[in-house]
């Protein structure tokens, strides 16, 4: 069976937990303080913190595990990405108070204190841009660091800058741009059930942003129409079982904007128009 680490708490716990549900592999037989849990037939789930979930991997601990791209990469250790799942969406940041800058701060002669949980990716991000810093590692909550003088900048994760800002604090420059992601250990990442694994996340993401439309359509209106319903691969037309002057036409649309779509249908004299949504959908 499959070890598969998952993040044991938190919003990206909470947000993979229906991703895999939503795949079809629900959670079972968990309980609260449960750390192994049964995925579907083929995998077993094992619950860890996200930071600590690239190391386990990576040592064989699990086969593959779901985690922030700032975690694997501040870890160094060589994992395989098989998926980007697109959400827990946030940035690692260089932020100082305001006024501060980097330049003004080294032009004291002084090596600049930062404040970071992340001190491979921040070393590396001054090292590469020849600044000489000194770094402050800290557990969490690196925001208020300056304010207790312990250090003149942080390099922290942000996902709005409300924070930040909140803490009088300004960004500086963008370290890493992160998301959850699947990853595996090299030897395991090309396995089959991973691999489909991964395909079935990815149809269930790709299915999030999109919606099937149905209508019937005006037959003289049907150029039109398509510029409306561009699809996949171009809207499906079918006869209207005595329908007369319209066919039906089915189409999978972008999920955003997809209220001026129908309003433009309509404008154009469509009738019955129906819009759900996808479970899953394949390339």
């Amino acid at each position: 069976m499959i070890r598969l680490a998952l993040p044991n708490k938190g919003r990206l716990s909470d947000e993979v937990k229906t991703l895999l549900e939503d795949a079809g592999l629900p959670i079972r037989d968990k309980s609260e303080r449960s750390l192994t849990a049964r995925l579907g037939t083929d995998f077993e789930a094992i619950f860890l913190r996200a930071q600590d979930i690239p190391e386990l991997v990576a040592d064989g601990a699990a086969d593959a595990g779901i985690t922030g791209l700032d975690r694997v990469a501040e870890s160094g250790r060589l994992l395989e990405e098989l998926l980007d799942l697109e959400f827990g969406r946030c940035r690692l940041v260089v932020a100082a108070r305001e006024g501060l800058t980097l330049d003004g701060l080294q032009a004291t002669g002084a090596r600049p204190r930062v404040a970071t949980s992340f001190p491979r990716l921040a070393r590396a991000f001054f090292e590469g841009r020849g600044r000489r810093v000194e770094l402050v590692p800290v557990s969490g909550a690196a925001e208020i660091a300056p304010h207790l003088g312990i250090a003149e900048l942080v390099v922290d994760l942000t996902s709005t800058g409300t924070t930040l800002k909140v803490n009088g604090l300004t960004e500086l420059a963008t370290v890493l741009v992160s998301s959850a992601r699947l990853f595996a250990r090299p030897q395991a990442a090309q396995w089959p059930e991973l691999r489909e694994l991964s395909t079935a996340l990815g149809s269930v993401l790709r299915a999030r942003t999109r919606r099937y439309l149905m209508a019937n359509v005006p037959r003289a209106r049907l150029d039109q129409v398509r510029e409306q319903l561009p699809g996949l691969n171009g809207p499906t037309l079918s006869e209207v079982l005595g329908g007369g002057h319209f066919v039906a036409m089915h189409a999978v649309v972008v999920a955003d904007g997809v209220y001026r779509t129908v309003s433009a249908l309509k404008a154009l004299g469509c009738e019955g128009i129906l819009v759900t949504r996808i479970e899953r959908l394949m390339p």
